[in-house]
């Protein structure tokens, strides 16, 4: 369910989600888009959700505002000298000096708060920092190929693949560049709380726009703006763009060319749901826009989203959503007009 700025939805199916904090390391003369992109995928999935599921911090080595390249300068919200929350997630982004040897209390707080986050990783040149802190030793890590022989040269532990966009080995993941820190906190939203709603999140941050040469964490998300697809993204492309037909497993399989039973259980192996719980989440949002923008009934909203009743609709969404359509129609109408 896509929520606007401003607006705040409680869904019964969301309740068990916990609030995590996600810690950034900044550095000092880096890209903002390391840390405000993701930044705004975290942000773009507390609206999705309509509360809080994830804090973040921004922290630096000294309390002074930080400059980036691009002349923005950041207040972070504490220092490594300050005492630790409970980091969930601790991102380290990157600067353009990543080869100058860190400050040994810089490197001792990274390895301190990696030790007792859930995951830790790097964007960009951030992985230098982790190497220092012994974080990369017979790890598989990503990085742009520009600096993967000084980072291959400073940690021969670590088992660099350049220019790979992401790469998780464990609780570590390594995004190769700038921009692939929004592909980074997108398949970190898709681990904790699934393939359809980190979907969800880059709908409404407009990622569908996203160049379709650009090998992108989107690829499995939308995998109908990916140039070179596999059998399984082949049908997903099917099911977006053919939601009102009958897409049975079978039909699936066929347009996937594999039998029904290794369609899926390989169907589920690489993206964590059922193809039955696939169509179901295209066709729930189908008919979330269409409540959203059109006043269509519901009896038309049905067909027109591959339901074959509107109570099959009804069923979907409440279990989708956790709300029944014509609360969702009334909340967003309501939403819309206290704005």
């Amino acid at each position: 369910m896509q929520i606007p700025f401003g607006r705040r939805y409680e869904f019964r199916g969301y309740k068990k989600a916990r609030l995590v904090l996600i810690a950034f390391l900044l550095p000092d003369n880096g890209h903002s888009l390391e840390f405000s992109g993701p930044g705004d995928v975290f942000e773009a999935a507390n609206r999705q959700f309509g509360r809080r599921v994830y804090d973040m911090q921004f922290i630096s080595e000294h309390p002074n505002p930080l400059p980036c390249l691009s002349g923005l300068r950041v207040l972070p919200d504490r220092t490594i000298h300050d005492p630790n929350d409970a980091i969930d997630t601790l991102i380290v982004a990157g600067g353009t000096d990543p080869t100058r040897h860190a400050n040994p209390p810089l490197v001792d707080w990274v390895r301190r708060s990696a030790s007792g986050a859930r995951r830790h990783g790097s964007v960009w040149t951030g992985a230098f920092l982790l190497g220092a802190a012994g974080l990369l030793d017979n790890r598989h890590v990503t990085i742009q190929s520009e600096f993967a022989p000084a980072l291959a040269a400073a940690f021969p532990l670590a088992i660099v693949e350049p220019d790979r966009l992401i790469i998780r080995d464990g609780a570590l993941f390594t995004a190769a560049g700038v921009a692939g820190g929004i592909d980074l906190a997108l398949s970190l939203v898709e681990e904790d709380h699934g393939q359809p709603f980190a979907l969800s999140v880059a709908r409404s941050l407009a990622l569908l726009a996203t160049p379709p040469d650009r090998q992108s964490r989107l690829g499995v998300l939308l995998a109908s703006h990916v140039a070179s697809r596999s059998p399984i993204q082949r049908a997903q492309d099917w099911v977006h763009e053919n939601f009102q037909l009958n897409l049975s497993v079978h039909s699936l399989a066929q347009r996937a060319g594999m039998g029904d039973r290794t369609f899926a259980r390989v169907f589920r192996n690489k993206t964590g749901v059922t193809p039955a719980h696939f169509v179901e989440a295209t066709r729930v949002d189908a008919a979330r826009r269409l409540l959203e923008e059109t006043d269509l009934s519901l009896q038309r909203v049905a067909p027109a989203c591959g339901f074959s009743t509107p109570q099959a609709l009804r069923r979907a969404f409440h279990r989708q959503l956790g709300i029944l359509p014509a609360m969702y129609r009334s909340r967003f109408r309501s939403s819309n007009r206290e704005q």
